[in-house]
């Protein structure tokens, strides 16, 4: 049995590699459910069924994630300084994300390759990285400026 499934996997893979009409389909796939992710955020109000942190809820601490469903809900409603109240990194930090996904996607579907990931350097993604715990933590110190960083934080600036 294990053999059927093995040889059924690496004929689906084989097959993506060989065809990019299966690739640009998947990708259409990918996108359609992202697609489907952001209508149903843009109808679901996070402030009255917010959206849990499970690290929040087990420590009482923000993560670097944390506001980021309510920054996303006000990037989709075109409010762009209230998303950046909530989780400014996120807001900074999505362009870009988009954008990799983006030329990612695109890449893999002309070529079955992934020429992208080389030029990216493991130095840069390991600052990324150390931006983002930097920013965790700063982010729940109870004292200003760093209050501020806490989701909503920045609303009370304007």
């Amino acid at each position: 049995m294990q053999k059927r499934l093995t040889a059924f996997v690496t004929k689906a893979i084989n097959r993506l590699q060989d065809s990019r009409k299966m690739r640009a389909a998947l990708v259409l796939c990918a996108g359609a459910a992202a697609l489907c992710g952001a209508v149903y955020l843009y109808f679901h109000d996070p402030y009255s069924h917010p959206i849990p942190c499970t690290f929040y809820l087990l420590t009482g601490l923000y993560c670097p994630g944390c506001g980021a469903g309510r920054a996303c809900y006000s990037i989709l409603h075109l409010r762009f300084a209230d998303a950046f109240c909530y989780n400014p990194l996120m807001t900074i930090l999505l362009p870009l994300i988009g954008l990799y996904i983006a030329v990612r996607a695109a890449d893999w579907v002309i070529t079955g390759g992934n020429h992208i990931d080389r030029k990216i350097s493991a130095k840069a993604l390991l600052w990324l990285l150390v931006l983002i715990l930097i920013y965790g933590i700063l982010r729940n110190i109870p004292v200003f400026p760093f209050t501020l960083l806490a989701p909503g934080g920045l609303a009370q600036m304007f």
